[in-house]
């Protein structure tokens, strides 16, 4: 009994003082230092996501301005809602173990309710837990949750290859704009029209299957690595432009499945930043990340 209190103080001690993995609230805002990188979130009290994100040991930008693990566009098979989470109103707070949950509420034109828990799991490890709670029946709903970084010239994504799986490079020659899709059902949401939608309409090519909801960007002067993952029951689709392109950016489209009025469902996405990342790493990061999701 007497360690579980000394437990619990600590993690209380961490999300008050912040600690190395704990965020800290800063104006209408958090920031972060977990000895790895450093930065913001919700920064100015922004539907955003993970922003001015540096390499905290040399300083160097690891985020683009958009941010990390940021709610983007939401849509399903009949609306575009809004422009995305960004223009959202929401609001947020501190939790006593140094994580932040934000929420966004039901209006008038978004017909569900949306909260996020971005929490540590390690220096180089942030979780982030989204649900949405339906007030309207929504058929073939997908959050889609965006990443874009400074650098980071290399885009590379886990998919079956025969009877095996591998990291294939997004290249220029696939396309401007490439789709990775869990399976054929995946693959029929892609393509049902909602990326037809404006604002900014994507015209996305849908590429060969994933392996597992895995990929990453690299970044050969500074050697830094970025792996974005998700259980495969969470995620239908990993997406990216080819590596070199403007955005530098990754997509994790979570969901992809119907919910019905009041039904709360819920999905999960890692991010992991670090340095000596190979790909048989990252598949290996990936294996234990999704035994943890099992238990």
């Amino acid at each position: 009994m007497v360690s579980c209190c000394v437990a619990w103080v600590a993690m209380l001690c961490l999300g008050a003082e912040g600690g190395k993995g704990a965020f800290v609230a800063e104006g209408k805002g958090y920031r972060f230092d977990t000895g790895v990188v450093r930065g913001k979130l919700r920064a100015e009290g922004k539907s955003l996501g993970l922003t001015g994100v540096v390499d905290a040991a040399t300083g160097t930008p690891v985020a683009g301005g958009a941010g990390l693990f940021s709610h983007y566009r939401l849509l399903d098979a009949e609306t575009r809602y809004g422009g995305g989470a960004w223009d959202w109103a929401s609001e947020s707070r501190l939790l006593g173990d140094g994580a932040v949950e934000a929420k966004w509420t039901a209006d008038e034109g978004h017909p569900f309710d949306m909260g996020a828990v971005y929490r540590w799991k390690g220096a180089d490890t942030l979780d982030v837990t989204t649900s949405v709670t339906a007030r309207k029946d929504l058929k073939g709903l997908e959050v889609f949750l965006a990443s874009y970084f400074a650098g980071f010239a290399e885009s590379l994504v886990y998919v079956k290859d025969g009877e095996k799986a591998a990291f294939v490079r997004a290249v220029q020659g696939g396309g401007d704009w490439q789709m990775y899709a869990r399976d054929e059902k995946a693959a029929e949401v892609i393509a049902d029209g909602r990326w037809k939608r404006p604002p900014n309409p994507v015209d996305w090519r849908v590429m060969p299957r994933l392996a597992r909801p895995l990929g990453m960007r690299r970044d050969a002067k500074t050697g830094l690595t970025a792996v974005v993952m998700s259980p495969a029951e969470d995620c239908f689709a990993v997406s990216t432009p080819y590596g070199e392109e403007g955005h530098r950016s990754l997509y994790l489209s979570l969901f992809g499945r119907d919910v019905k009025v009041g039904e709360t469902v819920t999905a999960r996405a890692r991010l992991v930043i670090g340095r000596g990342i190979t790909e048989e790493k990252a598949v290996a990061m990936y294996e234990a990340y999704a035994e943890e999701m099992r238990r």
